[in-house]
């Protein structure tokens, strides 16, 4: 009987041991395959700049208008954009891609969006898309999108896009630095 009981302790022992080493191995967050720093900038429609705009409100709420984001905290402004994508912060320098997609504004209480756009690079050093969507909680120095798939050199990734704003300019421009870090690549 004895002999039993230190037999059963031993294996249960040896199990929780077992398990603390298959949890923190699992708990390490994996090296990116692959890593990028981008900055795409996005020039919002006011009514006098259509020339240089690359993004429009598309839907507002019953109160705001096509020209000026809504109040409070834009809630209800649809936003779509063709962003120029940059390798460093300045809006001059040459485009290696289009980031295309929309913004939503979805919280009345705070300054809050969904995305749901791609990068989209026909280069000679990139081609093909990356696909991002999530939250951005525009308030917060940094925060994460998935990135939920690719096409081209980005042939179904996966990974993890933070975004942080780099540059603000009232409601007609703003520039976000894009740390994109694949975990799958192909």
């Amino acid at each position: 009987m004895a002999a039993t009981k230190l037999i059963l302790a031993l294996l249960l022992f040896l199990l929780v041991c077992s398990s603390n080493i298959a949890s923190s191995k699992n708990s390490r967050r994996p090296k990116p395959c692959r890593r990028l720093v981008l900055y795409f900038h996005d020039i919002i429609y006011n009514g006098k700049n259509a020339k240089n705009a690359t993004s429009a409100i598309v839907g507002s709420p019953a109160w705001g208008n096509k020209t000026n984001l809504a109040i409070p905290n834009r809630f209800g402004d649809v936003v779509i954009f063709d962003d120029p994508i940059t390798l460093d912060s300045n809006l001059r320098s040459t485009p290696i891609g289009r980031a295309q997609g929309l913004y939503l504004y979805d919280k009345k209480e705070i300054l809050t969006a969904w995305f749901g756009f791609s990068f989209v690079f026909n280069s000679t050093q990139l081609k093909g898309t990356i696909n991002f969507a999530g939250a951005d909680d525009i308030m917060k120095t940094t925060r994460d999108l998935s990135v939920v798939g690719g096409t081209g050199d980005f042939f179904m990734t996966r990974g993890i896009a933070t975004l942080m704003t780099d540059a603000y300019e009232d409601d007609r421009y703003f520039r976000l630095r894009v740390d994109v870090q694949l975990y799958e690549c192909f």
